[in-house]
């Protein structure tokens, strides 16, 4: 027996049952946290069969870092081309399909619990409203050949940011959707844009170079005029979204491509010139291409999507996001916007309603920041001194399996990536003053099972999705200065995606006292269990709990009571004070966003 039983937890098996099932536990573990909650010296007995378990630790080959010929920037994976005279669709590629989608005995993506996913309530506000698509990809009523990209990424049963953003985009609405991470939202734009957009790249995409014939340096270059824009926060995740872009791609008209800060510019460019219809960017190096239009023009715009909108709102973004989203040759009457969130502050408010038409669709899934119950969530109490030892003792009394280790500094990132490697354990770490060379190649290696364990500051809470994360570990919580629970909500939202079961342990020290209300509310949400420590923080209302925190709580209860909720009819000359005049959510008249009924058959 393997996994979460009825919430218990149970013995782990082989390594093989759990990436397979996403299900794993261990009763040494258990019986620690059961006697006094401190992970110092736990399961030591357990040390030996564990660590046989482990791939052999590789080092770095700096050596190969300096030498760029070595490294394969992920920006120049290979894309479906094919010449455009051929038909609207092309054939299959059955080596490409293989490096895309990898075998089909393993392709599947949604996990055992999906019923945990597909539950969670969709509020649908503001001014329009939409029917969902069935509960069955098959129909949706996608083009045959996006239908079997979408069975070959491994999916069948759409979440339900997806069920409502397929129709809301083939209906042409502008989309603010804010739904909890690990909700499938890359799918759920990246989906209804492509399969829009299919059997009309003939009539709307921009001449490009016949990749049949094409020589570099020979035949003229052309200027990118991609038909869709994505722009994310960080590298990492501009990639992931070029890779899902690459399966979504497959066999259509359409030429993905991604730009991201810290790989090289020329070669970036290269791939520009070649043609690109579904341009992935981060926010810095969008604009440098944008600053030259001989290289990228926004001219043939139809789709502009912000995701992870609420990390790029910050102040030290603005000045490129007014950029990307108004100063280039896009023409505004002629683009759907798409804003997509796991919370939604003021800030995201704003944007919304100064590039978003009056009649766009605004979708929250879950509560905003929140995280769902396929993540069974333990908080340990630790002595700060014994942090690296719970650490050691921590992955030891576990089978091996993938994990990602959360630090909140760069110092300490580098100092437990020496020890655990020290220690024989196979790891690697990123951190923003790592090379992108050495970013790519510890995410590579990570992806791949070579290194199954990362070490990462919060870089990579965001968005990013590597198949069979089985533990996240909190090395150190966020503190409220540096993204509290949201920040938490985000990282252990790396494990347990898209129906997948997983484990999320967290060291919990006396300097994190701050978080310590906020923390046990999301415990209790989740229907965690409060370890003893916590108990004190437990509200006398169970049942209503309350997060001031997450996307402007106070400023939504004031505009609804108000009765002039965001996109409605409220003035806005009040948005300065808040939202109590028109800065919430809702129409504002009929503000009791309700979820929608599962009863009817209709919806969530």
């Amino acid at each position: 027996m393997s996994g979460f039983d009825n919430g218990q937890w149970s013995s782990g098996a082989d390594t093989k049952a759990q990436e397979d099932t996403g299900a794993f536990g261990t009763s040494e573990l258990a019986d620690t946290l059961n006697t006094n909650g401190d992970a110092a010296g736990a399961a030591t007995a357990a040390y030996a069969h564990a660590k046989e378990g482990w791939v052999a630790p590789e080092a770095y080959k700096y050596d190969d870092f300096a030498d760029s010929a070595t490294h394969e920037w992920e920006g120049n994976a290979r894309v479906y081309e094919f010449d455009g005279d051929i038909g609207d669709v092309g054939p299959e590629h059955p080596d490409l399909e293989l490096q895309l989608f990898g075998d089909s005995a393993v392709r599947k993506s949604e996990g055992i619990d999906f019923s945990n996913i597909t539950s969670l309530e969709l509020y649908q506000e503001g001014p329009v409203r939409v029917d969902p698509i069935p509960a069955d990809f098959s129909q949706a009523g996608l083009h045959p050949v996006m239908l079997k990209n979408v069975q070959l990424s491994g999916y069948s049963v759409p979440t339900p940011i997806q069920r409502y953003c397929l129709p809301a985009i083939r209906l042409g609405y502008d989309v603010v959707a804010v739904a909890q991470t690990g909700s499938g939202k890359t799918a759920a734009y990246l989906i209804p844009i492509i399969n829009k957009l299919m059997g009309k790249a003939k009539k709307l995409a921009a001449p490009r170079p016949n990749p049949a014939t094409y020589q570099e340096g020979v035949d003229p270059p052309v200027r990118a005029e991609p038909l869709v824009c994505i722009v994310v926060p960080t590298r990492e995740l501009a990639v992931q979204v070029f890779n899902e872009a690459r399966k979504f791609c497959y066999r259509t008209m359409l030429r993905p491509c991604v730009v991201y800060g810290g790989g090289p510019f020329g070669e970036q460019a290269r791939q520009l010139q070649r043609g690109c219809d579904v341009l992935v960017a981060t926010p810095g190096r969008l604009k440098h291409f944008m600053a030259e239009p001989h290289l990228l023009t926004f001219h043939r715009l139809r789709f502009m999507v912000i995701d992870e909108a609420d990390e790029m709102l910050q102040e030290d973004w603005k000045e490129e996001l007014d950029t990307i989203m108004s100063g280039g040759e896009q023409e505004e009457g002629n683009i759907n916007y798409m804003l997509f969130s796991a919370t939604f502050p003021k800030a995201a408010r704003d944007l919304a309603k100064t590039h978003m038409a009056e009649t766009h669709l605004q979708l929250r899934v879950g509560r905003a920041g929140s995280s769902h119950g396929n993540i069974k969530q333990v908080v340990i109490y630790t002595d700060p001194s014994m942090k690296k030892q719970a650490l050691v003792d921590l992955l030891n009394s576990l089978p091996p399996t993938r994990t990602i280790i959360f630090v909140n500094s760069k110092r300490a990132c580098d100092e437990l990536d020496d020890l655990l490697f020290n220690l024989n354990f196979p790891c690697v770490s990123i951190h923003a003053d790592r090379t992108q060379k050495e970013r790519e190649a510890s995410l590579r290696g990570f992806r791949s099972g070579k290194t199954p364990i990362l070490i990462t500051t919060g870089l990579n809470s965001r968005g990013i999705d590597v198949r069979n994360v089985m533990h996240v570990i909190n090395y150190d919580l966020p503190s409220l200065d540096h993204g509290g629970i949201e920040e938490y909500t985000h990282r252990i939202g790396r494990t347990g995606r898209i129906g997948h079961r997983g484990l999320a342990t967290s060291f919990y020290t006396d300097r994190d006292e701050p978080l310590a209300s906020v923390l046990t509310r999301t415990l209790l949400e989740t229907k965690q269990d409060i370890p003893d420590f916590l108990e004190q923080y437990v509200p006398e209302d169970k049942e209503n709990l309350k997060f001031e925190a997450d996307s402007d709580f106070e400023e939504e209860e004031a505009a609804d009571a108000d009765g002039g909720g965001w996109g409605g009819n409220g003035d806005d000359a009040g948005d300065d004070a808040g939202t109590a005049s028109g800065g919430g959510w809702g129409n504002g008249e009929d503000n009791a966003a309700e979820p929608e009924s599962t009863d009817t058959g209709g919806g969530w």
